[in-house]
């Protein structure tokens, strides 16, 4: 594809992995539009790196979305987006979800993502009748005929969430055919979300297998965002 002037919005910017992914455009010599909800600073610097710009992208606040896309509006072609912001991680059991917890999961992983969407839709990718989304799923919401067997034990909101944006993209790709729709499931990464674990499990999982980085995660988006977007 032709990257010239192409911008492209990473929720969770600001973060490891969507740090990562906003280099690696950068570095394809697509513009990041560096997305973020509180960390203003390290998305600014994040900003600063990549020749982009940040933008406050709280996706528990419609208004805040809308007042968002309303700037991205303005963009000459904004080729897509990827969805990689996600709250603090709360491991827990099924049992013991607190509403809180679902609530937060909820509105950043489904709600947030479903409207932004729709307004990226209706204001960015109908014009061209172009655009390509990539959402950043998870390992631990398992597989299967059923698409239910094999979550990892004791994820709590997060992977319930995380099945909610997978019905998110769904959705979108179904109601919008021209609408390029793809998905990543990184296992578990060297990023601060680590830290809601055990060190002590997380020594475990490292014995079964190594763990991601950002940037191998970067890398794996960055092949579904580029090869999506016309």
């Amino acid at each position: 594809m032709s990257v010239d002037s192409v911008h492209f919005l990473v929720s969770g910017g600001s973060g490891g992995i969507g740090a990562a992914v906003c280099d690696a455009l950068a570095a394809r010599g697509v513009v990041p539009v560096v997305g973020y909800h509180r960390n203003v600073e390290p998305a600014e610097a994040v900003a600063a790196r990549t020749g982009a710009f940040s933008l406050q992208l709280d996706l528990t606040d419609e208004d805040i979305v809308a007042t968002a896309v309303e700037r991205l509006e303005a963009l000459p072609r904004l080729g897509g987006v990827v969805l990689a912001g996600s709250p603090p991680l709360a491991p827990m059991p099924f049992g013991k979800i607190t509403a809180d917890d679902m609530a937060a999961q909820w509105l950043v992983n489904v709600l947030g993502p479903q409207q932004l969407l729709a307004e990226l839709v209706r204001r960015c990718f109908r014009r061209h009748k172009q655009g390509a989304v990539v959402g950043v799923l998870t390992q631990a919401m398992g597989a299967g005929a059923s698409g239910i067997e094999g979550a990892s034990s004791g994820m709590g909101a997060y992977v319930i969430a995380k099945h909610g944006l997978a019905g998110v993209l769904a959705m979108a790709a179904a109601d919008y055919p021209w609408l390029r729709v793809r998905a990543v499931r990184p296992g578990y990464t060297e990023t601060r979300m680590l830290e809601a674990f055990d060190e002590r499990f997380l020594d475990l999982q490292r014995e079964k297998a190594p763990f991601s980085t950002p940037e191998d995660v970067a890398a794996m988006i960055l092949q579904e965002a580029l090869e999506a977007t016309p």
